[in-house]
């Protein structure tokens, strides 16, 4: 069901084409990127991204669960031009204390850092052997969350990249954030409307006029979308992948 009258998603088009023309106008380009979370089967959901993703021409990053990645996602993905594979974590299980008022994690405070390296490892080298070169070794924490001592080991265990959502985590090297969840995660699990995404977008736009380099992130969810979620995909992929103001740079440029 569509949640957003016509009205709403207007507003927001306009918006987003006042900001990139601003971009164009100086013969700048404000760049994009696209991470998706918690892939490990082919799915019709993500057949839906792949196909936005192969209409538009721009590179599309799934953060896959090593331990329950299967054998048919990695033939899913063999031939697809503008897919890559992130590593979200290893099993994607919070060890984190509710009762405490803690929020959820599985690369958090609450794990012994060498056990926690150790199946760091063992999904690295089960997406690489799976996957090949269309995975980039970076992490994508569940949850957007990782432990300090954590975050410092991983370039020593051959995963230099890190990708976590807006300001957490201090910024470092091969570290490429996401900015913008196009859901709302009170349930029921939603799109956030047009004039959310409208006043999201414009946040992150403004920055970027004043500020180079860093790529705006879209963070997306495919097992967990509704219609309205593929509509704003497709309606948002039509104008910002197409615009002379914006730059969607390959994934594996990014992480460098």
């Amino acid at each position: 069901m569509i949640q957003d009258t016509s009205s709403d998603f207007h507003r927001f088009e306009d918006e987003l084409v006042r900001h990139l023309d601003w971009f164009a106008e100086r013969g700048r380009k404000v760049s994009f990127w696209w991470r998706d979370d918690d892939a490990i089967e082919p799915t019709p959901a993500l057949d839906r991204m792949l196909a936005l993703v192969n209409e538009h021409e721009v590179d599309l990053a799934l953060a896959v669960i090593p331990k329950h990645a299967t054998e048919a996602l990695a033939r899913r993905l063999a031939n697809e031009p503008h897919a890559f594979v992130l590593q979200h974590g290893w099993q994607h299980k919070n060890f984190q204390l509710k009762e405490k008022g803690e929020k959820a994690a599985e690369l958090g405070s609450r794990r012994d850092p060498d056990e926690l390296v150790s199946q760091l490892q063992a999904g690295r080298t089960r997406l690489d052997a799976l996957f090949g070169g269309r995975f980039i070794p970076a992490i994508v924490p569940p949850w957007n969350r990782i432990a300090p001592e954590i975050s410092r080991r991983l370039p020593g265990i051959g995963l230099p990249g890190l990708s976590t959502f807006t300001f957490h985590n201090f910024p470092r090297d091969h570290q490429v954030q996401s900015h913008i969840d196009i859901l709302k995660w009170k349930k029921p699990v939603r799109f956030i409307g047009w004039e959310s995404a409208r006043l999201r977008f414009d946040l992150q736009l403004t920055r970027r006029r004043n500020t180079r380099g860093e790529p705006v992130g879209l963070l997306s969810h495919h097992l967990a979308h509704d219609e309205a979620s593929f509509e704003f995909l497709e309606k948002f992929l039509a104008i910002a992948a197409h615009h002379e103001g914006a730059n969607w740079p390959r994934v594996k440029d990014l992480f460098g």
